[in-house]
């Protein structure tokens, strides 16, 4: 006899309506069910496997194929590095034409800059409308250097200048957003450079307001040293960028720099250099004053026709060949120049960026990238473990250096954390190493200023450099202090959940809250306290129930154990994200395809046209329609 088949005992209908009713009820919480759980930590480097054949494999024939791919991909890569950079300069470029006039009408308030925490905003906003640091310092510089700033007023705006330059790594990390756990490793790596900046600042800026500190450090430097001009700073990555970029576009910075220190005939002039080959030509004429005392020292001076006249030595430029850039010639305002450059920078920043790292991960493969990986991210053996980490800020800070810009630089090793070369702990004293890096840049710089200015600018830039090594010395020394790494990649886990968050972070953090302050310090002492106060407690309170929540939730109250009494859209991004998700929706199927959209209608009019002459001519044009033929047709229309 034939065995029984195997038969699963039938679920009762009412288990079976439960189970129904819970997948009608709650579809968002089976498909998180049903999703896999990730049993790799993210932040796990990548395992970067050889995929192809092994050199011992191969024929001469394929090695040699082998080594001239590896040239090849070594000469692009290395030509897309350069594009990157240039990318970097001319995206620069463009933000200082569409703000840089708004940025010199900023720094005319002094009134304003006075107030720290007004100067600090003020830093960050120039910052990132110029993207460049060197260029807010330089403004900077030149006020205190004309006495419209005091040093001591200028700390603060040195500041925030530290902050807004790292909004440049946080743009690039926003175009790895393709591959989820690329973009969070990049996303983190790069704003582990903005958490340190802002922690720098909570920490400095009211013990530099209360004690003066960095003031006063740099104040005694000057004093105890006596300085000598010196040479001008290394230029080394101008020689080789400037080829490319001044045939797109050049500046005339000095623009920002005369409306900053009140010069009223700067606003008509453009930022877009015309003239590139000047000379300069000094003559002696005579001037009238109002009276004897306003003669110029050591010069001649006589009364003549009721005027008292004196002798004045006067600067004229003359014009003797026109630059060589693409926009000479456009007749174009500020504006229209700044936004297509800014259109075409990205474009290829966000291009070269997808190139580089494709290249990179079709290079780093086999043994090359193992030893690569080691040579990055291990430490020295047990005694000096300690040592590697001021190594990698030692290399930082010469590679900025060498390249005159921690922007570049840092925006050079995101890629690098993100595809999984550099861990996140390894970028971290990289990017304190060019912190310190432009700051030496800027020493040099302010060494081979006049010997007028030499001491203001030069304690300026000692400023910067101290407040960045006071940085160090709070976030780093220590493992438990090292809490940007930490909030980095909280910040990475969300964006990474989130991808629309980095966007917000990015117009939150470097926009919207400087201004917001900016107003609130525009408005008096009383408003900002008024304002700033509550919120800075209410944030201290967040933060202090967040990590009782996770390490003592039993010392808290029971309906502070989880934010769960609170709405949803306060503790949780889920209903923000379906809101942003519906409105990208509706954009990309209603707005980005209107064109489309219309174009296919006009194809359906065209085809119901067709169709309607067709059966016109069917109905009416048809004289070989019979009696039989018609009586066909009724037999089917009834059958059906």
């Amino acid at each position: 006899m034939a065995p029984l088949p195997e038969t699963r005992p039938a679920s009762p209908p009412e288990l079976d309506a439960e189970l129904a009713r819970k997948d009608v009820k709650d579809p968002e919480s089976r498909s998180e069910e049903s999703e896999p759980e990730e049993e790799q930590d993210p932040w796990d480097l990548p395992e970067l496997r050889d995929t192809g054949l092994k050199w011992s494999d191969l024929d001469t024939k394929g090695k040699v194929l082998r080594v001239l791919k590896s040239i090849v991909k070594f000469i692009l890569l290395l030509g897309l590095l350069y594009v990157f950079v240039c990318s970097l300069d001319i995206l620069s470029s463009a933000f200082q034409l569409v703000g840089g006039k708004a940025a010199g009408d900023i720094f005319q308030d002094n009134a304003v800059l006075s107030n720290p925490v007004a100067g600090l905003v003020i830093g960050v906003l120039v910052t990132v409308l110029v993207q460049s640091s060197s260029t807010s310092s330089s403004i900077v510089v030149s006020m205190v250097s004309s006495g419209l700033l005091e040093v001591k007023s200028a700390v603060p705006i040195i500041m925030g200048a530290n902050i807004g330059t790292s909004v440049t790594n946080t743009i690039v990390a926003v175009m790895q957003a393709g591959d989820r756990n690329e973009f969070r490793r990049a996303f983190a790596g790069a704003t582990v450079h903005d958490f340190f900046n802002w922690l720098s600042v909570l920490v400095l800026l009211p013990l530099e307001v209360a004690s003066g500190y960095l003031y006063r450090l740099t104040k005694l430097i000057i004093d105890s040293f006596n300085i000598q001009t010196g040479a001008d700073a290394p230029d080394l990555l101008k020689v080789i960028t400037e080829p490319l970029t001044k045939n797109i576009i050049e500046l005339d910075t000095s623009v920002i720099r005369d409306i900053a220190t009140g010069d009223p005939a700067a606003r008509n002039k453009s930022l877009v250099k015309i003239w590139c080959k000047t000379e300069k030509i000094t003559n002696l004429v005579n001037i009238t004053v109002p009276g004897f005392a306003n003669c110029t020292p050591g010069a001649l001076c006589w009364e003549e026709d009721g005027q008292i006249w004196t002798q004045e030595n006067q600067t004229e430029t003359n014009n003797l060949g026109k630059c060589t850039h693409m926009f000479v010639y456009a007749n174009l305002p500020d504006l229209a120049v700044g936004l297509i450059l800014l259109a075409l920078s990205l474009l290829a920043l966000c291009t070269c960026l997808i190139l580089i790292v494709k290249l990179l991960n079709s290079m780093l493969k086999g043994q090359v990238a193992v030893v690569i990986k080691k040579v990055l991210n291990t430490d020295f053996p047990f005694p000096f473990a300690w040592v590697t980490g001021y190594i990698a800020i030692l290399v930082g800070a010469g590679m900025t250096f060498i390249v005159q810009s921690s922007s570049v630089f840092t925006s050079a090793i995101t890629p690098l954390v993100g595809i999984g070369v550099i861990s996140l702990e390894r970028a971290y004293p990289l990017t304190l190493g060019s912190n310190i890096g432009t700051t030496t840049t800027a020493i040099l710089a302010a060494l081979a200023s006049p010997g007028e200015t030499l001491a203001n600018s030069l304690q300026i830039s000692l400023c910067h450099f101290f407040f960045n090594i006071s940085g160090i010395l709070l976030w780093y020394p220590i493992p438990f202090t090292r809490i940007p790494i930490r909030l980095a990649k909280a910040l990475g886990n969300r964006t990474a959940k989130y991808r629309w968050f980095a966007a917000l972070y990015l117009i939150l953090i470097f926009l919207l809250f400087p201004l917001l302050v900016l107003g609130l310090s525009i408005a008096g002492w009383q408003v900002l306290v008024g304002v700033g106060v509550p919120v800075v407690v209410l944030a201290i309170f967040v933060v202090v129930v967040n990590i009782m929540q996770k390490r003592c939730p039993r010392f808290l109250p029971s309906f502070l154990r989880s934010w769960d009494f609170l709405p949803k859209p306060l503790h949780s991004l889920k209903p923000w994200d379906k809101v942003v998700t519906a409105g990208m929706s509706f954009c990309r199927t209603r707005c980005c395809c209107c064109c489309k959209c219309c174009k296919e209608k006009e194809k359906d009019e065209e085809k119901d046209d067709m169709k309607t002459k067709d059966k016109t001519l069917e109905m009416y044009d048809n004289p070989a329609l019979t009696i039989e033929d018609e009586a066909k047709v009724k037999v089917t229309a009834t059958h059906l």
